[in-house]
């Protein structure tokens, strides 16, 4: 799968900060207000709503309005993608080691 360079970009910008790995990991929980969200963290209301436009922007969490509240919920395709692209770069890598320590262990027998 090719992955739009922008979009994995945005996604591993957003994943980048262990505030918004956490307000995941609690979406990963369901369904959840922002107030909701905001409780465990030591920072403003507003500092965690940044961390949400982080998120959104990336397509991580989606928006819900119901009345005045506002619902968030994870949109775990973007991660997917993310997972696919590096897992394909750590097979790719892997196989260019595992070539490197052959070429290494055939120079040491010749030596």
């Amino acid at each position: 799968m090719i992955v739009k360079e922008s979009t994995l970009d945005q996604t591993l910008i957003a994943l980048a900060d262990p505030t918004r790995r956490a307000i995941l990991q609690q979406l990963s929980e369901g369904e959840a207000r922002v107030t909701e969200i905001a409780a465990p963290f030591d920072i403003s209301l507003n500092s965690v709503s940044k961390h949400i436009r982080i998120l959104e922007r990336a397509n991580l969490v989606k928006r819900r309005k119901n009345g005045r509240e506002h619902l968030l919920s994870l949109v775990p395709e973007p991660l997917d993608e993310a997972a696919e692209w590096i897992e394909s770069h750590r097979n790719l890598w892997a196989a260019r080691l595992n070539e490197l320590e052959k070429l290494l262990s055939a120079k040491e027998t010749h030596e």
